[in-house]
Order: C-alpha cells, then structure tokens, then sequence
C-alpha cells in the first residue's frame, strides 16, 4: 500500500536493491579472489589486515562525509557516488584479470565499499523526507529484507559464476564485472528524482558552509546521538554485535577453509561461504517479520536488549561446541550455518530497531551525519574485532576463550545499554 501511494518509496527501494545486489556480488567474487583462491594462499593476520583496509578509512571519514548528506542535494549524492562505484569496479575486474597483487584490489575495493556505505547511509537519511513517520518501522523491514535477499542473490550469482567459469582470478574478474550492473541501475533509476525531494530542507543545507560542517561531523553526531538514550541505546546494541560478529566472521572463514569431515566440498571453501551468507540473509527476512511485532510490545531500547540476550545464547550453545569437542569439530559447518541465520535474525533486529530510532528522534539536519557515525560504529568495532581474533586464534579457527569472550561482549553490551537508559530516565524525574 505504501509503495503504491509513495512512488518515491519504490524508486528509492530500488536504488537500494540494486545497488545491494550489486554488493553482496562484488564482496563475494573478492572473497573468492582473497579468502578462497587456490592462486593466493591467506592466514588469519592478512584477513584481517584485508578487512582493515577496506572499511577502516571509511570510518574514520563517514562522520565528516556525512555531513555532505545534510548539505548536498541527496539526489544527487545517489547519482554521482553510483557512477563511481560503477567505473571502480571495473577497474577491479580489470586489475584482477592481470593479475595485480592484493595490495592494490584491497585498495580499489576500499574506494568500492566506501562509496557503497556512503550511497546506504544517504538512501536511510533520504526515507523520511518521502514517507510519513508511522510506515517508517514496517517500511524499514521490508526495505532491509529485500535488500538483504538481493545481497544473499548477488553473492549466490558470483558463487555461480566462479563455479561455472572457474575458481581463481579469472572467474573472480567476471564475477566482479557483473556486479557492476547494479550500480549502473541505481544511476538509472535515481536520475527519475526531482530536485531536492530526497532532502536536506534549502535552509538546512543553507545553515552553514559544506566545509565547515565537515569538519565538524564527528562531533555533531556524536552529540545528537549522547542527547538521546535512545539513539545511545540502539548504537551501543549495533556496535556490541559488529564486534561479536567480526569474532564469528573470522571464525567462520577459517572453519570454512579445513577440508570437510566427510569429504565433501559441498559444505566448505567459497560455496560454504555462500550457503552461510544465504543462511544469514534468511534469518534477516525473519527479522523483518519479528521486529515490526517486538517494537511495538517491547518499545525499542528492550527489543535491542532481546536482539543481544538472544544472540548471547546463539553464542554459548552454538558456536561454542565447534571450539571444545570433537563432536563439535565434526559438526562445524552445520552449527555454524544454524548460528548464522539465527545471528542474522538477532542482528537485523537490533539494527532495524536502530534504524527506526534515528529516523525518529533525529532531526533533519542531523540525520545524515548520524547514519554516517552509525557506519563508523559498524565498520570500527567490526574491524578491531577481527584484528585482535586473528592475533591469538589458530589457524583451525576453534578457540573456546574466544568464542567465550564474545559471549562476554554481549553482556558487556547489555550492562552499557542498562546504565544509558538510567541516565535518561534523571531527567524526566525533574519535569
């Protein structure tokens, strides 16, 4: 109903889904180029030196780059950002079909996934300024569910595409060539917008010079979000599990990469990778379902405490068994696919939760700016999780203290999230 009333909504969901589609190829045809390539051989330190260099400068950036949400006509920030990503990744193909080191790909791929982040947090900043406040909670899961789905399809494409070409950095090059086709869709579609629909508002981006708000775009959305312990709350919930997932990323990479018990290459190397990616994405559609339920019953700050409590659980019986008993060991790849969907329904809750907090309680002129820090919490706390796991996991990828420490993060988390709502419930005492 929504999107047959709001024709912006369906042209804006689908520079999401296209440009998602394009990702979820390109991100897996370089982990089949990087992670999973009998042409190049990786160990936990350089997975996680690769994972740095891609989303690291981004995040010491977005909050500042954010700022040009806030300024810039976000039409066309879609436009102009989709055509990079288009000409990069053909850059990409090209570098692997010569052949280049892992230096300059991961370099490129930076650029890639940095212009991707930028386009997500522009299109969550944009929603609002064509849709009513009361379909943002539902209209946020179906828009997270079905990229989701056209990011699982996507990375399923490169998986069959490599498959039928053939592993190495030949398949890869086709693969990453084809994830193009996305990109150049958003351009298409996001070019039907008018002026200035997708916001900032004329004054908002009149307020003060482009420079001068990025200069100050960390500190801006680091307020706006310390103003509300609700915001404060969903962001706590967000980076407590890109931290604990970074663990299980890693985790599952390096399970992933021994050769299956049962000699089978069907639940192993990158189709492994792919039928976990699709096991996550399935437990994202489910979240879509739950989360629109949960928020309403719960009230948003304890639906990101449930999304934590759950994936506590998920954490000490499932992934745990993989890191203390041969039974475990033999099992790895079922558990980590069952993990998989069911942390992929914990964390699509939590950040859908998020999602609709920011678009709420987060002003216009802010907006933007906030999406941008939220990316640096993703992208950071992701990152930093990886580096220390591959400093102290072996090379097997099963290590009872590590997957023990992440079940401690969790409940970290949910500690900070308790002391943050106390906070913001001193100041409705006094009214």
């Amino acid at each position: 109903m929504a999107l047959r009333e709001h024709p912006a909504v369906l042209r804006l969901a689908i520079v999401r889904f296209a440009g998602q589609f394009g990702d979820g190829m390109f991100q897996a045809a370089l982990s089949g180029a990087i992670l999973f390539n009998p042409e190049r051989e990786t160990d936990p330190l350089a997975i996680a030196a690769g994972f740095a260099v891609l989303l690291l400068p981004y995040s010491l950036i977005g909050p500042y780059a954010g700022a040009l949400l806030d300024r810039w006509d976000r039409r066309n920030v879609l436009l102009v950002a989709n055509v990079l990503r288009a000409g990069l990744i053909g850059v990409v193909a090209l570098g692997l079909l010569m052949g280049v080191g892992e230096t300059p790909l991961l370099l490129l791929a930076l650029a890639v996934v940095g212009i991707s982040r930028f386009v997500l947090a522009g299109v969550s900043a944009a929603l609002p300024k064509v849709l009513a406040q009361e379909w943002l909670v539902p209209m946020n899961s179906v828009l997270a569910t079905v990229a989701s789905g056209c990011a699982g399809l996507g990375a399923a494409t490169s998986v069959a595409i490599i498959g039928g070409v053939g592993a190495g950095d030949f398949g890869s090059a086709v693969a990453v060539a084809v994830s193009g086709v996305g990109s150049v869709l958003s351009v298409v579609v996001a070019a039907r917008f008018r002026a200035r629909v997708l916001g900032p508002e004329a004054r908002a981006a009149a307020g003060e010079s482009a420079i001068h708000a990025i200069a100050t775009g960390l500190r801006t959305g680091a307020l706006a979000v310390w103003q509300s312990p609700q915001v404060s709350t969903a962001m706590l919930g967000i980076g407590t599990h890109r931290i604990v997932f970074g663990i299980n990323t890693l985790i599952m990479v390096l399970v992933l990469r021994q050769v299956p018990m049962d000699g089978s290459g069907l639940s192993g190397g990158l189709v492994g990778f792919g039928v976990a990616i699709a096991a996550t994405a399935a437990g994202m559609l489910v979240a879509a379902i739950v989360a629109p339920l949960l928020i309403p019953r719960l009230g948003r700050p304890r639906t990101v405490v449930a999304g934590l409590l759950t994936a506590t659980v998920v954490q000490l019986t499932l992934v745990t068994p993989i890191a203390v008993a041969e039974a475990g060991a033999q099992r790895a790849h079922e558990l980590l696919l069952v993990g998989a969907f069911l942390f992929g329904l914990a964390g699509q809750t939590i950040k859908l939760t998020g999602d609709a907090t920011m678009q709420i309680d987060i002003d216009d002129t802010r907006r933007g700016q906030v999406f941008a820090l939220q990316d640096t919490v993703f992208n950071i706390a992701f990152v930093l999780a990886i580096a220390i796991t591959a400093a102290v996991i072996p090379a097997d990828g099963r290590s009872l203290p590590v997957v023990l420490a992440g079940a401690a993060v969790y409940c970290g988390g949910i500690v900070a999230i308790a002391f943050t709502l106390r906070r913001g419930t001193r100041p409705a005492a006094l009214d």
